[in-house]
């Protein structure tokens, strides 16, 4: 049987360094044109090929795909997206990971360079955010499995008996901010728990976690015979990136042996700066942690990040031992513990590669200086939220984002004007609810953007806004 390889390997040579061409082409230009644009139904209608039976040549493929999928991206790497929380790549992320891609390495386990590459990055993880260097952690989709596994660890941390007989009537509840992100309940409901087991603590004015109200809830839990196990903290709320008293949380859980943990999925990138160290003060005494390196650390999607302080009980939750991944003192099938002792992924692809090399070539006080910068532009255009007419700021900007309302306007037309703002291709915020208002929602993650693109931004908004007005 043929196999897949080419007989010539000059006409693929070829083609790959045109592919590559045409990237940094894209790459070195990323901020012209619209930040997105609709994708017609014609272009939708061109790519349902069916199942192709016979192959086509690279050259046609690459063809296609420069004219059906490139122009109608998400937008993200554009200066101009300021929507959700969307990492914007670099240029040694993206030939990371054309290397990986090379390697194909499985990353589950056995013993590899590319393993090693990962135990790597999670010692600087640790080391970024202030945890143990002999805690554990792994590589993942993002901070929703992240935080998955964090609660999975920590319900096995208080009953490993779970791990074989279920979660059945044992009434373990867990505590996190009303605030949080949408991950934490589902991950309850995933765990079996259900997501009513996650209880939501109300929020001061400024949009952190009331530390007296969790006190309560959890006195009067356990007064009703339930079983709280862990609180979980956020810094950088979806919403507003409020940061939690992370302190006051911890010694609330230590207080009353709870595992603390910590939703850091943007907002963990900020330990680079010490200019946020006082706001993050607790940080490091995590039991766990989730973040994203591909947000702002400007990592190609994907790759998520856990951390586990108590490397013993983050294997006791989910290593196996089984006969055909049996675990030998040398040879390939050494190196353990393996990386699919930390999660539920036995294949792993080599998302370290990426981190590595981004991380490596930047530095630390590099991507510090970038985080600042992202949070010196919010600021800015607070300032001049708050200086212009028809415009009120929403919520206070604790590191990049900006939430703000427009005044004489329903959310119904403030909807409105966030999609017309959408097709204009000039900007591409987002928008949340502020205590119960729509709020555009303004999110400066991306290393390209610049006062220019906020200016640009709220100037179309401002011009949107008096259309509707009149």
């Amino acid at each position: 049987m043929a196999g897949l390889d080419p007989e010539d390997w000059s006409g693929i040579r070829a083609m790959g360094h045109q592919m590559l061409d045409a990237l940094f082409d894209r790459m070195e230009h990323v901020g012209e044109g619209p930040v997105w644009q609709p994708m017609p139904q014609d272009a939708r209608d061109a790519l349902k090929t069916g199942f192709p039976e016979q192959g086509q040549s690279l050259e046609e493929l690459h063809s296609r795909f420069t004219d059906l999928v490139v122009p109608y991206g998400n937008g993200n790497t554009h200066p101009g997206f300021m929507g959700w929380v969307h990492g914007a790549g670099t240029p040694v992320g993206m030939l990371a990971e054309m290397l990986a891609g090379g390697m194909n390495a499985n990353c589950g386990g056995r013993s590899h360079a590319a393993n090693e590459v990962e135990r790597e990055v999670i010692r600087w993880a640790l080391s970024m955010v202030g945890m143990p260097e002999d805690g554990s952690g792994c590589l993942v989709t993002g901070s929703s499995m992240a935080n998955f596994i964090s609660i999975i660890t920590a319900s096995r941390a208080q009953n490993i008996a779970l791990r074989s007989q279920g979660v059945g009537g044992c009434k373990m509840v867990g505590y996190a901010a009303t605030t949080a992100h949408g991950c934490l309940p589902r991950a309850f409901d995933l765990a079996g728990f259900g997501s009513d087991a996650l209880r939501r603590v109300p929020v001061l004015a400024d949009h952190r976690m009331d530390l007296v109200a969790l006190k309560r809830m959890i006195r009067e839990d356990r007064e009703a015979g339930y079983t709280p196990f862990m609180v979980a903290g956020t810094a950088g709320t979806v919403d507003c990136g409020a940061i939690d008293d992370l302190a006051g949380i911890e010694a609330i859980a230590r207080e009353n042996g709870l595992w603390f943990h910590v939703d850091a999925a943007f907002g963990a990138l900020a330990c680079l700066s010490s200019r946020f160290q006082k706001a993050l003060s607790g940080i490091e005494k995590a039991d766990s942690l989730a973040f994203d390196f591909h947000k702002w650390a400007q990592v190609p999607y994907d790759a998520g990040c856990v951390l586990v302080r108590d490397r013993k009980a983050h294997a006791a939750a989910f290593a196996q031992s089984l006969d055909y991944l049996t675990r030998e003192p040398r040879g390939l099938a050494s190196g353990a513990p393996w990386f699919c002792d930390f999660g539920p992924d036995l294949s792993r692809g080599f998302r370290a590669l990426k981190v590595w090399m981004t991380l490596g070539h930047y530095g630390s006080h590099r991507m510090g200086e970038m985080v600042e910068a992202c949070c010196d532009l919010a600021a800015n255009l607070a300032h001049r939220v708050q200086t212009t007419p028809g415009l009120v700021l929403l919520a206070p900007v604790t590191l990049n984002i900006v939430c703000f309302g427009i005044e004489d306007l329903s959310d119904q037309d403030v909807s409105e004007l966030v999609q017309d703002l959408h097709e204009s291709g000039v900007a591409a915020p987002s928008t949340t609810r502020i205590n119960g208002r729509l709020a555009v929602r303004a999110a400066i993650v991306n290393h390209r953007t610049t006062t220019a693109d906020t200016d640009r931004m709220l100037d179309a908004v401002i011009a949107l806004a008096a259309g509707r007005r009149v």
